[in-house]
């Protein structure tokens, strides 16, 4: 309950957003194009930053266990190189990453930036110490940067679990289709390359046609459930594509895929045909 309390005053610390409102419009200011897709993990099909942040994690924690026995100093100190260099990637595709979040877990994500810091300095300077010979004080950095970096683990970790940063949050809207084939609209009522948002129950869907092709995708995005069907059509490399009005997530109205983040999972499609002149669609 302690730790609980303590998370949800974090939540509601709104002196946090003099620092992380303007530093948010310079992260998204700087971070632009095809860099920001990659640090986002539109190419891997899943966000980066989880993915890569096991690398130092893995390393400081083996550090930790060399450290607890006798003459492992050499292979420890290895490890915490290893470390502290591979930590410089996982920051930038974190900080990527936390530009997008809304406005409660970015507030989170502030402190957990603050406490991985303290831990990457702390593991930096008990590099210095290994390095120049002092491999009790160096052993000793390294604990304390344990400790913060868990810490921003444990912060990390609400972030995901608690507001579902950076999972396909238009996943479980899909599962809420019932079986079977439904009715969405007319097919005279679309045009080439364009959208319209039809139902299934209270279940919205984007339907759209390229050619003789229609689609159906679930209407709300995968990245934090913005309005797809209020998005604009644009073209991206010769594809009628949807743009998301709340973070610029961009999907291929032919088959849903993600061309551009912060998502970084195709939109959920379902399958679709022309029945007596009906566009209808069911669970693929």
């Amino acid at each position: 309950m302690i730790g609980r309390g303590l998370l949800e005053r974090l939540e509601k610390a709104n002196k946090l957003d003099r620092l992380g409102d303007p530093l948010q419009r310079k992260l998204q200011e700087g971070l632009r194009g095809r860099v920001r897709d990659a640090l986002h993990g539109v190419w891997l099909g899943h966000p980066l930053h989880p993915a890569i942040v096991q690398v130092p994690i893995g390393a400081w924690f083996s550090a930790a266990v060399l450290d607890a026995l006798p003459r492992m100093e050499t292979c420890a100190t290895v490890l915490v190189g290893v470390g502290t260099a591979s930590a410089v990637p996982a920051i930038a595709a974190g900080w990527n990453d936390w530009s997008d979040l809304a406005t409660a877990p970015r507030r989170v994500g502030l402190v957990h930036a603050v406490a991985n810091a303290v831990g990457v300095g702390l593991y930096g300077a008990s590099l210095v110490a290994r390095l120049t010979g002092n491999h009790r004080l160096g052993k000793q950095l390294a604990y304390g940067g344990l400790g913060a970096v868990s810490l921003g683990g444990y912060l990390g970790a609400h972030i995901v679990y608690r507001f579902a940063a950076g999972v396909n949050q238009a996943a479980p809207i899909e599962q809420q289709i019932p079986e079977g084939w439904h009715d969405l609209c007319e097919f005279r009522a679309l045009g080439d390359n364009q959208k319209l948002v039809a139902h299934i129950g209270e279940i919205p869907v984007l339907v759209s046609r390229t050619g003789d092709t229609v689609t159906a995708m679930v209407e709300r995005c995968g990245h934090e459930t913005g309005p797809l069907g209020e998005g604009e059509v644009v073209q991206v490399d010769g594809s009628a594509c949807v743009v998301c009005p709340w973070h610029g997530s961009t999907f291929r109205l032919a088959d849903g895929a993600v061309v551009r983040g912060p998502a970084t999972t195709d939109q959920p499609t379902l399958r679709t045909r022309i029945n007596r002149g009906c566009v209808q669609a069911a669970l693929a």
